[in-house]
């Protein structure tokens, strides 16, 4: 190896020793949670049967709440 990719070498691991070192200190530059901007998470969506399930339970609620008010 020449003097020079010896060199290169040092200077990348230098680099990359900073880096970790600013993450685990704790200025990293970032103020709190970021974002990407135009990324859209999508949303959950939740199956036929599982607003059946939920629809029907809630009816009985509402049915045990109005015979507990007789």
């Amino acid at each position: 190896m020449s003097k020079s990719n010896v060199l290169a070498l040092i200077d990348a691991e230098i680099e990359r020793l900073q880096r970790a070192r600013q993450i685990l200190a704790g200025n990293n530059g970032f103020a709190g949670r970021g974002f990407i901007a135009g990324v859209r998470r999508k949303r959950r969506s939740m199956s036929a049967e599982a607003k059946r399930r939920i629809s029907i339970a809630q009816k009985r609620r509402w049915a045990a709440r109005k015979r507990a008010g007789r």
